[in-house]
């Protein structure tokens, strides 16, 4: 399925910062002589690493998750992913007051299962060689 999004403005970006204010960490950005010299160029570090769950995907992740409705958070977030963005829809799931669904490979790191399901989401593993996730969670969608 092919989805054309509108373009993003400059209020839509304010918009989503103010959304995530006081949620995301606010990371560094680092400089290196020494990196800059080997490049030819300035170079700027983001320490993503410093974000809550440890990757830049909870900023999305929050953002898209408190943009829904009441009802909508009431019934609960599902989704798929392995690793970051499993971890990021948990938390973000859990600081808005809902519940998270990750449908996750049954083969995926077990540190990243563990964190998931230590930020308060319900794992549901599937087989990625005979399963399709996709179908899986919106299963879980329409059955929950």
């Amino acid at each position: 399925m092919t989805t054309t999004a509108p373009p993003l403005t400059l209020d839509d970006v304010r918009a989503a910062a103010a959304r995530i204010e006081g949620v995301a960490h606010r990371t560094p950005v680092l400089r290196s002589r020494t990196l800059d010299a080997l490049a030819g160029a300035e170079v700027h570090l983001k320490c993503e690493n410093q974000q809550r769950v440890g990757a830049f995907k909870f900023r999305g992740a929050y953002h898209a998750a408190s943009r829904l409705t009441p009802a909508q958070l009431a019934r609960g977030i599902a989704a798929y992913s392995s690793g970051n963005h499993a971890q990021a829809v948990a938390l973000a799931a859990r600081e808005l007051g809902s519940t998270a669904v990750i449908v996750m490979p049954e083969d995926a790191p077990p540190a990243n299962r563990a964190a998931a399901a230590g930020y308060g989401a319900e794992i549901v593993t599937y087989d990625r060689y005979r399963e399709d996730r996709a179908a899986i969670a919106e299963a879980l969608a329409a059955e929950r």
